[in-house]
């Protein structure tokens, strides 16, 4: 029988800066009603590249030589984390999110990824790719009133630099559904280029 797991492609984010961010979520907590939003683990914050959806176990190898073989052509950079947003819009949230600046090399990295598994036969992404960092998706449930609770409380809480973090690999994630919350574990490290003179 072919075994299949759930797995995405993503950037891993410190510990440090989760724990920040955690603070944050924290924040806009005590400022929402309970229950509107449904919360992303601190531990689990991550910045996603590309979700994969089921992958079979028997495909993996080819997965981590993408991934590796990817990482190898790019230098570490840094980002910028920062500035709390929502889509579609802060007025009729459905995800939370704060913003990631980072270089071009981030976006060519990502679009590289995207051609190779889609190559693979996994589905293209139809959005753009926005850099972020998921802090909490709303209750389909919630009211027009829950609405402009949640733009409230984005409004005023706004968040300047968060934090500035160095990208040096990509990973390779398994991701395991739990009553408690998504459990992700790495299957696969890439480190990119360290050697300058390469």
């Amino acid at each position: 029988m072919n075994q299949v797991i759930r797995a995405f492609i993503a950037i891993e984010i410190p510990l440090e800066t989760q724990a920040k961010i955690g603070g944050i979520i924290h924040t806009l907590q005590m400022n929402l009603t309970p229950n509107l939003v449904r919360w992303v683990k601190t531990e689990n914050i991550h910045l996603t590249l590309k979700f994969l959806g089921d992958v079979s176990v028997a495909n993996l190898h080819l997965l981590e030589n993408i991934l590796l073989t990817e990482a190898m052509q790019f230098k570490p950079f840094t980002m910028n984390i920062g500035e709390l947003g929502a889509f579609p819009n802060p007025k009729r949230a459905r995800v939370l999110w704060v913003n990631i600046t980072a270089p071009q090399d981030l976006l060519i990295l990502q679009r590289a990824i995207e051609s190779q598994t889609v190559h693979l036969g996994y589905n293209a992404e139809e959005r753009p790719f926005t850099p972020h960092l998921t802090l909490g998706r709303v209750n389909r449930n919630v009211s027009l009133k829950d609405l402009d609770q949640i733009a409230t409380a984005l409004q005023q809480n706004p968040i300047g630099l968060i934090d500035v973090v160095q990208v040096d690999s990509l990973k390779l994630f398994k991701s395991e559904l739990n009553p408690k919350g998504s459990i992700y574990t790495i299957l696969c490290n890439a480190n990119f280029k360290t050697n300058p003179n390469q």
